[in-house]
């Protein structure tokens, strides 16, 4: 069976997690953890970056930044994981729901601002895939409105929409290094900020200024404002750093097997049969994931199937939200649902991870038209 995910693994992490052991501190803000925060302040041009416990832990601190009251909405697509809504319920604000763009599955740009009230607080972007929103146009809606921009780039390390890096546009960036991510340290994220904003260090660490105090800037730490425990672990992050020092290396090999599914499944996508992945010019994506669409539901399980009983793993997502009990309950959808709902029944996922084969991504997207050509 060709699985359809495998946790990134570069061979140094063992090395890297021993020495965190030795060195007595494993509780976070470690030597790694400085180590990542370095390497995603250079590689994104945040003005902070600060690992979290995960990317749901990342957008929840968003949204305290953001400092949401009670009925205030945030705008945002409904085809997107739940973490991306839960952040700004958890707030006390209400999610606002469009519709997608068919080509590359991001909330259409060209909707936000008739969805805007005067209630509107953020926009959050989802870039599904490693593809990014349509940016500048966001951007100037923003700040046309006094709206900041929280951007959901949980699969977006190393994409970029024209030249900048995802996560470092908006006004906070939320990445996640879960085991499904190009990166992993098994659960965890990052939090990047477009300007440093001393609050962030204090949600992140229970609401306290303990990281000043660690820094001899103060001589107690004392309770400052709202908070959680946000970090993550010192071991994770020495397994990340593993990664994040290969991750040229990583980025290379999932782009070489989506250029390899790209050239075989071209030709099912000329004749019609299938719908393959976009990428919009200025966009530069990191290989996250690759998909095809089939016809309709009835024909994507049937491929699914197709695909299992010859030894490929497939998977779809996601149930879009606003027809989730929690999204009928907690939010609303403005305008048509044109396309987040029919789109989502037709796309499908085909194994991708680093490590994969060219003998493995050959199979599976053979078998794919070996499916069509039944």
């Amino acid at each position: 069976m060709i699985p359809f995910n495998v946790p990134p693994y570069c061979g140094r992490e063992d090395d890297y997690v021993l020495q965190a052991i030795h060195s007595h501190k494993i509780c976070g803000d470690g030597a790694f953890t400085k180590k990542c925060h370095g390497w995603l302040e250079e590689h994104t041009g945040a003005a902070k970056a600060l690992l979290t416990a995960s990317g749901t832990a990342a957008l929840d601190m968003s949204a305290l930044l953001c400092k949401l009251q009670p009925g205030d909405e945030v705008i945002l697509p409904s085809y997107t994981f739940s973490s991306s809504a839960n952040a700004f319920v958890l707030a006390g604000a209400v999610p606002v729901f469009i519709d997608v763009r068919p080509d590359t599955m991001n909330m259409d740009e060209r909707l936000i601002e008739d969805a805007i009230t005067d209630r509107t607080r953020a926009i959050c972007v989802m870039h599904y895939g490693g593809v990014a929103c349509e940016m500048d146009t966001i951007m100037s809606i923003a700040r046309r409105h006094d709206l900041k921009v929280i951007e959901d780039a949980a699969q977006g390390v190393m994409a970029s929409y024209k030249g900048r890096a995802l996560g470092s546009i908006g006004d906070y960036g939320c990445y996640s290094f879960h085991e499904s991510k190009n990166y992993s340290m098994g659960e965890g994220g990052a939090l990047l900020l477009r300007q440093d904003d001393p609050r962030a260090e204090i949600i992140r660490e229970k609401g306290t200024n303990r990281a000043r105090f660690l820094r001899g800037q103060v001589d107690k730490y004392t309770w400052e404002d709202l908070g959680s425990s946000y970090l993550p672990s010192e071991l994770n992050a020495a397994y990340l750093w593993g990664q994040l020092e290969m991750a040229e290396t990583i980025n290379a090999a999932r782009r070489h097997c989506w250029d390899l599914y790209h050239e075989m499944l071209s030709p099912l996508a000329a004749q019609g049969r299938i719908e393959i992945q976009a990428v919009p010019d200025g966009c530069e994506h990191n290989g996250h994931l690759f998909y095809v669409k089939a016809r309709d539901l009835a024909e994507r399980t049937e491929l699914i199937a197709y695909l299992k009983a010859h030894g490929v793993g497939a998977v779809f997502h996601y149930v879009p939200l606003h027809s989730a009990n929690a999204g009928k309950r907690f939010g609303r959808f403005h305008g048509q649902d044109k396309y987040t709902t029919r789109e989502s029944r037709r796309i499908l996922r085909l194994p991708m991870y680093y490590g994969l084969k060219d003998s493995d991504v050959q199979r599976a997207a053979e078998t794919v038209t070996a499916f069509y050509r039944r």
